[in-house]
Order: C-alpha cells, then sequence, then structure tokens
C-alpha cells in the first residue's frame, strides 16, 4: 500500500530556549513523508519549492526512500520560508516572520502515477486545495487530514466542505475546541465527527492524543523526555506515523487505529529531540520498537482490586 502526502516543502529558522536553527529543511510535507518512510517503501510526496532549494535537502529526501516525482520546483520563485520563537512552554510560540513565496497560489498537480494512493495525508493548506488533491486521486482507501485556526477562521465553509470528504482529521486541541465552539473537547469531538470525518484525532501536546472513533475513546500518553529542542514537525510526523502504521497493518479497524496513535506519538517524541528533521534520518527499526514499547510501559494499569464496601 502507499501513501502520498500533498503538504508544504520549505526552509525552517527556529528558535527555543534551548538553541536554534537557521533554514533547516521543514515543511509538512517533508516531516510526514521522512516519518512514515519507517513503516513502508511507498511514500509519495507532492509540494512545490523554489530556485533556491539546495540537493543537499533534496537528496536527504531521496535517501529517506522519498518518491519526489511530485515535488514542483518553480524555477521563477523561492521557498516558502517560515521563522518562529518558541516559549519555555513549547506549547506556545510566535511567528517572527513568513515567507509564502511559490507556496502563493500553489495547486498541486497529482502525477498520473501518484492516482492510485491508497492512503492520502493532505497537510494544513488551504481547504480548497486540499479538495482539489483528492479530486485527482482515483478513490482512497482512507483519507487523513490536518488543518489550523486560520482556516477554520477564514474559510469555514469551505473547511466544512472538505471535512465532509475526510475520514480521519488531526488537529490539536484549541482547534477542536475552535471548530466545535464547544470548550469540552469530548463533546467537540461529537460536533467535529458530524461534520464528517468518522475518526478524530486530538493532538495535547505533553499531555498525549485522543483518538475518537467507533463510538469510543482512547487515550495514548505523551512521551516523558528529558531533553526537548524543537516541537516543530511533531504534529506532521504524527500523521506520517499514524499512516505509516495503518498501511503496514493493511488495516483501519478499532485496533489498528489504536496502535496507529501509538506509532504516530512515537514518531513524534523522536522530532522534538533535535532542531527540524534530523531525528527522523538516523532511526533503525529497533529504535521504533523500543520506544512504542516504553509507550506501552508506560500507559499498562495494573490489576485492579474490587472495592468492597466495610461494615460501619
Amino acid at each position: 500500500m502507499s501513501i502520498l502526502a500533498v503538504g508544504t516543502v520549505a526552509f525552517d529558522s527556529i528558535e527555543t530556549p534551548f538553541g536554534s536553527a537557521e533554514r533547516v529543511l521543514g515543511g509538512s510535507g517533508s516531516y510526514i513523508t521522512l516519518a512514515s518512510r519507517y513503516f513502508t517503501d511507498d511514500v509519495r510526496l507532492v509540494g512545490v519549492v523554489g530556485n533556491d532549494f539546495p540537493d543537499e535537502y533534496r537528496q536527504t529526501l531521496l535517501d529517506g526512500g522519498v518518491d519526489l516525482e511530485g515535488l514542483d520546483v518553480n524555477e521563477d520563485g523561492k521557498t516558502f520560508f517560515w521563522h518562529g520563537r518558541y516559549h519555555y512552554d513549547m506549547n506556545e510560540r510566535d511567528t517572527l516572520e513568513t515567507q509564502l513565496n511559490v507556496l502563493e497560489g500553489f495547486a498541486p498537480d497529482i502525477p498520473a502515477s501518484y492516482n492510485d494512493s491508497q492512503i492520502v495525508c493532505l497537510g494544513n493548506l488551504d481547504p480548497k486545495v486540499q479538495r482539489d488533491v483528492l479530486r485527482q486521486v482515483d478513490d482512497p482507501g482512507y483519507v487523513i487530514a490536518d488543518t489550523m485556526n486560520f482556516w477554520i477562521e477564514n474559510t469555514p465553509e469551505s473547511l466544512r466542505e472538505t471535512l465532509k470528504l475526510v475520514d480521519c482529521l488531526v488537529i490539536n486541541d484549541s482547534e477542536a475546541r475552535e471548530l466545535a465552539d464547544e470548550p469540552n473537547l469530548v463533546t467537540a469531538a461529537d460536533v467535529i465527527r458530524d461534520m464528517g470525518p468518522e475518526t478524530l484525532i486530538i493532538k495535547k501536546g505533553e499531555h498525549g492524543a485522543l483518538l475518537f472513533a467507533n463510538g469510543s475513546v482512547f487515550s495514548a500518553p505523551a512521551y516523558p523526555l528529558e531533553d526537548i529542542q524543537d516541537p516543530t514537525g511533531a504534529g506532521d510526523a504524527f500523521a506520517g506515523g499514524l499512516a505509516g502504521h495503518l498501511v503496514r497493518a493493511e488495516s483501519i479497524d478499532h485496533e489498528a487505529l489504536r496502535r496507529a496513535v501509538v506509532y504516530g506519538s512515537v514518531m513524534a517524541s523522536f522530532v522534538v529531540e533535535r532542531f527540524g528533521p534530523e531525528r527522523l534520518l538516523e532511526l533503525g527499526p529497533i529504535d521504533i520498537s523500543e520506544r512504542a514499547q516504553s509507550f506501552r510501559d508506560l500507559a499498562a494499569i495494573p490489576s485492579l482490586v474490587s472495592v468492597e464496601k466495610q461494615p460501619a
């Protein structure tokens, strides 16, 4: 089975209380594919870069096994650039500069060889662009999508139209509350699932993730890390790990989805340990398996003892 990721390929300049990095490889498309390629050999990327995109970064993606037939190079423009600064609370950040460059007016053209993609991951793009992608793919088996506050606030009707075509929506807790206009996450999940997605995953940063599907709720913990350098791309790596496991499992039943949330959390936990996608470039199967087992151990509940009323 194949994974098609449609998203940004970018330069990121990042500042955190623990260091900084200049113009590292970034973008949702990069993180999704570099995370999912550990689970399947057929990972496809659609995005756009400018004439300043270095061969080194292209080779990084190729060496990771990412199919770049769908990566368009606009020789007349510059690559999308983002500069952000994180606070000590890594859930808070300030955007210092955004240069859309070639991303402005980006209209993805899906190569014919990608039309049979089974799982489609729609990175955080204009909802209309996300729909245009789905029109070009022949009946994908499963559609995973991301969105953000900007689209929720500025294109609500277009977003709702896209959500009708989505199987699984992956957003954070503040986005879920805003999309549903509901402070309680459990109630918000019901509202959002009524918009179209049968499955909703709400990321809660250092507090883990919630899976809402098939009338039940599953909670995955966050991995306790001593050294957190840079959370950029963690949410996209989560989506990549999620999609990757579903492809590997060749199933989208409830058990597969629960395991996929764990593997998504595993890949996200690796990303934050370094600046940019550096950590994703040096992993091995044992690293992933051992951390997945650590997640399992972390969430294990010991046998419980029945509570019996004591005589007065």
